[in-house]
């Protein structure tokens, strides 16, 4: 019976092999080597490139040295703290195939773009290392040269806007050394403005909150020379041609305002300081914020004064209750409702209120009959907002409620102009 030939020994044999290939597996030195050498070879080529990493895998350690990966691909070798290129005697140590070695325009940032997030999405494992190197490298800017940093910059703003990388990286940005001298600042600005342009100025608004920047951006900006003001800071955002920032700021600063207006009201209140000085005080602060208005205050005191109740849960003695309530601050209320806009505002609060809390349902005409009394709200804004300038929330409840309060509202109107005539 025949036996099957054995197949040739390859001892003493020696299989010729590139000089790249030879590197130990897990030597980090040799991994780089490796890689600088066939990005070389590749050259301007990033087919070339995009097809070398690729094949390059089954013989490198990707999984152990992806965050060096990256950080050649990125800056063209390995960065010592600060941001500058390793130097080591004659050994290849970097190579200008590279983001910061090859792009000197948006198309060619947009090239590298695609070779390492076609390069990330081929091995999952390397998005947290993206991530990891990113945090990293974000903090070397005032190594790398002003081209360097525009195109990390614009690369940055490509990937936050596939969702390569996570917006909560960017707060790494703020430290002293890189703010002091506006390469935080800069860097920011570059960024924001390649994201407005590649998806709108929304987008720019939505990544900064879930950047958690949305409270931090005055810090980009260095404390000597007054530099963080406001007025600063709306020059050098209108510069850029981000005016959705400086309306962002305006309104967060607005809100950030109304908190602790509602904070102070409702201080006062428990403290149950005299309605005079909490009326003082409500305008004081106004005052120094000229964003709030009379509107903004009417609805602020209202929450306050309904916050601090503990409200009886029987429905006959919860309306003498509120209307007790109610009653003590009228001084307040009838204070800043100076105008249409300002009752009408106070007036839909206390419909969306008491539809929240429905135990209120059958105490709102009672409440407003006590403002209208009381001359906080008008006959002019009653029946405007019984005819067109309502809430919609609990509006077949509320009409019914009022409807003969308005009608007699109406009759008084007509008997009123008849008196005129």
């Amino acid at each position: 019976m025949s036996q099957k030939a054995q197949l040739p020994s390859l001892t003493g044999h020696r299989l010729k092999t590139r000089k790249r290939d030879e590197k130990k597996q897990y030597d980090p030195s040799g991994f780089r080597e490796a890689i600088l050498e066939g990005l070389n070879e590749a050259g301007a080529d990033l087919d070339a490139v995009s097809k070398f990493l690729d094949g390059a895998s089954s013989k490198l350690d990707y999984r152990r040295y992806g965050v060096t990966l990256i950080e050649i691909l990125i800056a063209g070798g390995l960065l010592a703290p600060g941001g500058i290129l390793i130097q080591d005697g004659d050994t290849l140590c970097h190579t200008k195939t590279s983001l910061f070695g090859m792009a000197d325009s948006l198309e060619m940032v947009r090239a590298w773009e695609q070779v390492i997030v076609k390069l990330v999405r081929r091995f999952k494992y390397l998005e947290k290392m993206h991530e990891e190197e990113m945090n990293k490298i974000l903090v070397y800017l005032k190594g790398f040269s002003a081209q360097e940093r525009t195109a990390l910059a614009q690369i940055t703003a490509l990937w936050l806007a596939t969702g390569q990388i996570p917006a909560t990286i960017l707060p790494v940005l703020i430290n002293e050394h890189q703010v002091k001298d506006n390469t935080a600042l800069e860097f920011l600005l570059e960024l924001l403005v390649t994201l407005k342009a590649e998806k709108g100025g929304q987008v720019v608004i939505n990544m900064i909150k879930k950047s958690g920047l949305e409270t931090r951006l005055m810090e980009f900006f260095p404390a000597n020379n007054q530099q963080q003001t406001e007025e600063n800071f709306v020059k050098t955002f209108m510069a850029r041609d981000l005016p959705e920032v400086v309306s962002f700021r305006k309104a967060q600063a607005g809100q950030t305002a109304k908190k602790e207006l509602h904070t102070l009201v409702r201080d006062a209140i428990e403290e149950d300081k005299p309605v005079k000085d909490i009326i003082a005080e409500v305008k004081d602060a106004m005052a120094k914020t000229p964003g709030i208005q009379e509107q903004d205050a009417v609805v602020m005191i209202w929450m306050s004064v309904m916050s601090i109740v503990e409200w009886n849960k029987k429905e006959d003695l919860l309306q003498e209750q509120a209307l007790r309530h109610i009653k003590k601050y009228i001084p307040v209320f009838a204070a800043f409702t100076g105008n249409a806009k300002s009752e009408m505002a106070l007036l839909n609060k206390i419909q969306e209120y008491c539809y929240d809390n429905m135990n209120f349902l059958k105490t709102f005409n009672k409440i407003v009959l006590l403002l209208y009394k009381t001359d906080v709200l008008s006959e002019e804004v009653v029946l405007k907002w019984y005819k067109d300038g309502h809430s919609a929330r609990g509006w077949t409840a509320f009409s019914d409620q009022m409807k003969k309060f308005v009608e007699w509202l109406e009759a008084a109107e007509e008997e009123s102009d008849e008196e005129d005539d």
